[in-house]
C-alpha cells in the first residue's frame, strides 16, 4: 500500500489531482488538449483544397489518394507510437510532448513547398511522426495526474478541449482562405499563410509543453527495465479483458476519427464541386460548417459522458459508446446528397458517438493499465487506434472511390457492432485494476 500514490486535496476544478501535480500542470494538458486537435483535423479537412489548388489533382482521384496518404501516415504511427510510450516511461512525459508538437510544426511549415505526391507523403510522414507522440501523450498524462474516480470528468472535459480545437479548425481556419483571396491573395499564397499559421501553433504549443508540464517523477528516474522489456509488458497486458476490450474500442475509436476526419470533408467537397458546381473553398466552407456541428455535439457531450463514465460499469460505458458511434455511422446510408438538410442530423449523430467512443476507451485503459509500464500499455492502445485509423483510410478510400462515399462509414458501423458483441461477451470478466490489487492485498 505505501507504493501507491494517494490522492491529496488540492483540486483542479472537479478533479482531484494526483500528488505532486499541479494546477499548471494540468491546465498545460488541456492547453494542448485544444492545439493537438485543432492540429490534427487541419491536416485532412484541408487535403481537399491542397489537391485541388496546389497538385491540381482531379477530383476522381482524390478519394484512393486521401486514403493512400493517411494510410501512409499510419504507417509511420505504427512503428513510433509504441516507442514514444515506453520511451516516455523511462525519459518523462514532457519530453516526448513538446518534440510531437515540434515534429508537426515542421511538417506543416514544409507543406506549402510541396510539389508533387513523393513531398506530399513525405510531409505527411513527418506530421504523423509528431502526432504518434502527441496522441500518446494525451492518453498518457490524463492517467498520471487525476485520480482513477475523476478520470472520466478528466476525460470528458479534454473532450471539451478536443471539440474546442476542432471547432477552431471548422469555423476559423478552414474559412481563413477565403477570406485571404478575398482581400486579393491567389490560393496558393493563401493556402501558404494558412499551413505557416498552423505551424506558428504547433511550435508555441511545444515551448508550452516544456515549460509547463510536470518533470520526471521518482518512479520514472527509477526506472530500471529495458525499452525492449517494457515495450514487451505492453503487449502482454492484453491478457486483462478489460484491457484487451479497450484496445478494441481504440480501434474502433480511432477509426472512427479518422473516418471523420478523411472522408467527411472529402464527400462534401467533392459532391459540391462535381454535383453543384461549388467553387473549391465554398465547399470546403460548407464542409467545415458540417464537422462543426458534429464537434459542437461531441462538445456538448464531452462533460455528460465523461460524468457517466465515472458512475456506471467502465466496460459497460465502452459497449455503450460503440454502440451509439456505429449507429450514427450507419445512418450515413440514408444520405444522398451530403450538402442536403438531413447531413445535420447525421453529423450530430457521429459527433456524439464518436468522442464517446474516444472517452470510454480511454478511461477504461487509464483504470486498466499498471502504473510501472502505464506508458507503455497506452502506447499499445494508441497503436490499436493507429491499426483502426490504416483500415479505415485504406480501405475506405477504395470503398469511397469505387463503391459508395459512405463505404468507409458503413464498413466502421459493422467492425463497431462486432466489438459490441464481444463486449457483452467479456463483460462480467473484467475486474478494475484498483479491485485486483485490493484482492490481492486481503488475500
Amino acid at each position: 500500500m505505501a507504493a501507491t500514490a494517494e490522492p491529496v486535496a488540492r483540486k483542479f476544478g472537479p478533479l482531484r489531482m494526483m500528488q505532486g501535480v499541479t494546477a499548471a500542470n494540468l491546465f498545460t494538458y488541456y492547453v494542448a488538449a485544444v492545439t493537438a486537435l485543432l492540429l490534427f483535423t487541419f491536416l485532412p479537412q484541408f487535403q481537399p483544397f491542397l489537391l485541388t489548388e496546389f497538385l491540381g489533382i482531379p477530383e476522381s482521384r482524390q478519394g484512393a489518394i486521401s486514403g493512400y496518404l493517411t494510410f501512409f501516415g499510419e504507417i509511420v504511427i505504427l512503428v513510433s507510437i509504441g516507442g514514444w510510450g515506453t520511451l516516455s516511461d523511462k525519459t518523462g512525459r514532457k519530453f516526448v510532448f513538446a518534440m510531437g508538437f515540434l515534429l508537426m510544426g515542421l511538417a506543416l511549415f514544409l507543406y506549402p513547398y510541396v510539389t508533387n505526391l513523393f513531398m506530399l507523403f513525405m510531409g505527411r510522414g513527418l506530421f504523423a511522426l509528431g502526432s504518434a507522440a502527441v496522441t500518446t501523450m494525451l492518453a498518457t498524462v490524463i492517467a498520471d495526474y487525476v485520480v482513477d474516480e475523476d478520470r472520466g470528468k478528466a476525460s470528458g472535459i479534454q473532450g471539451i478541449g478536443n471539440g474546442i480545437g476542432a471547432l477552431l479548425t471548422v469555423f476559423v481556419v478552414l474559412q481563413l482562405p477565403k477570406i485571404f483571396m478575398g482581400n486579393g491573395m491567389s490560393a496558393l499564397e493563401a493556402g501558404r499563410l494558412t499551413y505557416w499559421l498552423l505551424a506558428g501553433v504547433a511550435l508555441v504549443s511545444a515551448a508550452a509543453m516544456a515549460v509547463g508540464l510536470q518533470n520526471r517523477t521518482r518512479l520514472q528516474k527509477e526506472q530500471r527495465k529495458g525499452i525492449l522489456q517494457i515495450s514487451k509488458e505492453g503487449f502482454a497486458a492484453a491478457k486483462d479483458p478489460g484491457v484487451a476490450l479497450a484496445y478494441m474500442a481504440a480501434f474502433i475509436s480511432r477509426g472512427d476519427l479518422a473516418i471523420v476526419g478523411t472522408f467527411f470533408t472529402l464527400w462534401v467537397v467533392t459532391y459540391g464541386t462535381a454535383q453543384k458546381g461549388m467553387p473549391t473553398a465554398d465547399a470546403l466552407a460548407l464542409a467545415g460548417i458540417i464537422i462543426g456541428i458534429s464537434q459542437t455535439m461531441a462538445l456538448i457531450t464531452a462533460p455528460i459522458f465523461g460524468i457517466l463514465a465515472d458512475r456506471m460499469n467502465r466496460a459497460n460505458a465502452v459497449i455503450f459508446a460503440v454502440a451509439l458511434a456505429s449507429f450514427g455511422y450507419g445512418s450515413t446510408l440514408f444520405v444522398a446528397d451530403p450538402t442536403g438538410p438531413a447531413i445535420f442530423l447525421v453529423a450530430a449523430l457521429i459527433g456524439m458517438g464518436e468522442i464517446s467512443g474516444v472517452i470510454a476507451s480511454g478511461v477504461l485503459i487509464a483504470q486498466q493499465a499498471p502504473r510501472t509500464i502505464r506508458g507503455s500499455v497506452i502506447g499499445i492502445f494508441s497503436l490499436c487506434g493507429t491499426l483502426g485509423i490504416m483500415t479505415a483510410t485504406g480501405i475506405g478510400g477504395e470503398l469511397f472511390d469505387h463503391w459508395m462515399p459512405q463505404g468507409p462509414f458503413v464498413l466502421f458501423s459493422l467492425l463497431g457492432w462486432v466489438v459490441v458483441v464481444i463486449g457483452l461477451l467479456i463483460r462480467h470478466r473484467i475486474v478494475p485494476l484498483n479491485e485486483q490489487a485490493n484482492a490481492v492485498v486481503g488475500h
